[in-house]
């Protein structure tokens, strides 16, 4: 199946660049290229991509409003892709919030081009593009901003048994899959189906909006440790 890719940059060169190299890859296939986060939305709405590759900061639109209005269409419009961010530095101003917003993650303009591809067919598998090193400077960013517990998000915590608490909490504080397994020994694909078990029932698109739910819950304060 080749995955569909929109890529919108407000810079002719980074546009070329990652066409050129994403094309290249038998699996991908670009459809369509914005130079700022109007032209974006139209350009998705039209080409129905799997995963758009949105820069940040951009003119006339940015890629937050822009994110915001692919992952949340108008009545009628049915197709959400996936929305990969694309900044210039490990925790840009806009990262939290593109992640409250629904965004699958976001990865660095300079990062190698090895890890443009994997991250594509990552987001487009349905995975979050979250490191956790990328995890925990989110969490250090997070607890700069310090905004309230929401009561509604508690109560939803709740409908989780003690061991999905547990493995949620893990997540949000930054441990991969295979840490996890070994803090609470457990097969990583146990680890995995606890995950998966957590995101349905919460109503969360994937491991990143795992992270900011349990903050604005309350179920993780920064600054704890493990």
């Amino acid at each position: 199946m080749t995955i569909r890719v929109n890529i919108v940059d407000d810079q002719a060169m980074v546009r070329a660049g990652f066409a050129a190299l994403l094309s290249a890859q038998p699996d991908i296939d670009v459809v369509g290229e914005a130079p700022d986060g109007r032209a974006g939305v139209e350009v998705g709405r039209s080409t129905h991509p799997d995963v758009v590759l949105m820069d940040v900061r951009m003119p006339e639109m940015d890629g937050l409003a822009a994110a915001r209005e692919l992952l949340n269409p108008p009545p009628g419009v049915t197709h959400r892709p996936k929305v990969l961010m694309l900044t210039t530095f490990d925790v840009d101003d806009y990262v939290y919030e593109a992640l409250r917003a629904g965004a699958s993650g976001f990865l660095l303009k300079d990062a190698p081009p090895a890890d443009l591809i994997a991250a594509v067919r990552v987001v487009a598998g349905g995975e979050a593009l979250l490191a956790p090193s990328v995890t925990r400077r989110l969490i250090e960013d997070f607890a700069a901003r310090g905004p309230s517990p929401r009561k509604e998000r508690s109560v939803r915590l709740n409908g989780l048994t003690p061991r999905e608490t547990e493995v949620l909490e893990l997540v949000a504080r930054g441990l991969s899959n295979q840490e996890i397994a070994a803090q609470l020994v457990l097969a990583e694909q146990t680890v995995k189906t606890h995950i998966g078990r957590v995101l349905a029932k919460l109503g969360l698109r994937d491991r990143a909006q795992a992270v900011v739910f349990a903050y604005e819950s309350g179920l993780v304060t920064p600054g704890e440790t493990v």
